[in-house]
């Protein structure tokens, strides 16, 4: 994930008149931010499911059911659920792709995915000692 965030921050600003020009840049953003809802989904479902013993129903609820844990605090998980939405509009092409949509989701995955990454691994840090 970090991985992810630090390509990013190297694309620099993006905006519509950017996705107009270059139209790769579009499709490694919605492939970024697609990637890190899909890994955050994982991380949370194999969380949830051995501390639980069942897995979260969907993607957005598993935001919702790692901070219950303490894996992550109440108002990232707030934050977080959101971005699976955007998800299934990038993967599943459910509606037109909104592009102030898209361009306004790369600094939140930046900050929010960021601090994402950091509780977890707290969280794992805090478990093994």
């Amino acid at each position: 994930m970090r991985r992810l965030l630090d390509e990013l921050d190297r694309l620099g600003p993006v905006d519509a008149n950017r996705f107009d020009r270059e139209f790769a840049s579009q499709l490694v953003v919605e492939r970024i931010v697609s990637a890190l809802v899909d890994l955050a989904a994982g991380i949370n479902t194999h969380i949830v499911t051995v501390e639980l013993g069942e897995s979260p129903p969907d993607v957005q609820r598993s935001f919702y059911a790692v901070a219950d844990l303490g894996v992550l605090d109440r108002g990232l998980a707030q934050r977080l659920a959101p971005s699976a939405g955007l998800r299934n509009v990038l993967v599943h092409a459910y509606v037109d792709l909104d592009l102030a949509r898209l361009v306004a989701a790369v600094p939140l995955a930046t900050e929010q995915y960021g601090e994402y990454v950091r509780q977890v691994a707290r969280w794992v840090a805090d478990r093994k000692g």
